[in-house]
């Protein structure tokens, strides 16, 4: 009977999504080429994993972008908390964006342990619960590191593995350049005479500068990017290639991006509007849900995208005429 059963301890479930909390939880797409959950619960805690996808799966904007559901019980609440909170810290999720961090933000918020939960509690604590603190110089140091190849494990059939870093008179140096957002990065690595890796940052990152490294940092590779976990955060750079600078650069001048993948549903303005900033210029429907793309300043548009056109993440909507054409445009 129902008297019969006893209830103990205190469970959580926590959905793993590819989203953007940032970007007030926008659904985000992208292959995964790293998933990894914790091997075993943390101590005094039983886990359970929920998940119908593996590594090199792509969530796509055709379906629901749930990764997993991680579930965990403890003796009480707040110890089931702590155990959600390290669970979230050991899972490592690379080529989305996933909201990880969030729930391990959430997990910790003072009202939300205490059970003080209305359905305005993430829109009360959003900026505590959403952002993300810049990467540390050992964090851009460990991506630095794993973008020149150091440390990387060479082919077993590799003849030359074992000379692999030998200089007869000096440190062997490499110089990379990673992104991080609009940051543009640039590191020295080099390899000690006594084995170790030394990482040396320029600004803004170089405030604790000459990073050594013995064990290798958690990170995932992947084409053409570096992510480091660090707790349940994320942090994934870019690897720059020189060859493809200048092209990035003259497609990001004046130029508006999808922030998603989806469908162009509807276009309000044509080739040669003038417009004004924040004035809607389309309609963007993913995930069964319209979001409008507005002007982010003044301008006059040169190109946009057409009606019914799908597209994907940083897919170029619209450009807008440089600024010196704008001005006679509008004039005429």
């Amino acid at each position: 009977t129902q008297s019969e059963i006893a209830l103990g301890g205190h469970a959580f479930e926590a959905r793993i999504y590819a989203e953007d909390a940032r970007k007030g939880f926008l659904p985000a797409t992208g292959t995964l080429h790293c998933l990894k959950f914790p091997d075993a619960a943390p101590e005094g805690a039983t886990m359970r994993i929920e998940t119908a996808v593996r590594a090199g799966d792509t969530i796509s904007p055709y379906y629901d972008p749930m990764i997993a559901k991680l579930v965990v019980h403890a003796k009480d609440r707040q110890a089931a908390l702590e155990a959600l909170g390290a669970a979230l810290s050991r899972t490592e999720i690379a080529g989305s964006t996933v909201n990880t961090a969030f729930l391990a933000a959430l997990a910790a918020d003072p009202d939300f342990a205490a059970g003080d939960v209305d359905t305005s509690l993430i829109g009360r604590h959003q900026p505590a619960l959403t952002e993300i603190a810049p990467p540390s110089g050992e964090i851009v140091a460990a991506a630095a590191l794993a973008a020149s190849g150091a440390g990387a494990s060479p082919p077993s059939n590799d003849p030359w593995s074992s000379l692999a870093g030998y200089a007869h008179f000096h440190s062997v140096a490499r110089r990379t350049r990673l992104k991080f957002g609009e940051d543009d990065i640039a590191a020295r690595v080099s390899v000690r005479p006594d084995g170790r890796f030394q990482v040396t940052l320029d600004a803004p990152y170089d405030s604790t500068n000459s990073h050594d490294f013995r064990a290798a940092p958690r990170l995932a590779r992947w084409p053409g990017h570096i992510t480091v976990f660090e707790g349940a955060v994320g942090y994934t750079f870019a690897v720059q290639d020189p060859l493809a600078r200048a092209d990035e650069a003259a497609a990001g001048a004046g130029s508006l991006r999808a922030p998603m993948p989806g469908l162009v549903k509807l276009v309000r303005v044509a080739k040669g509007d003038a417009v004004i900033k924040g004035q809607p210029l389309l309609i963007l429907e993913a995930m069964k849900m319209e979001h409008t793309i507005a002007a982010p300043h003044d301008g006059v548009i040169a190109e946009i995208a057409t009606e019914g056109a799908q597209v994907t993440d940083g897919t170029v909507l619209v450009r807008f005429v440089e600024e010196q054409a704008a001005s006679t445009a509008v004039a005429s």
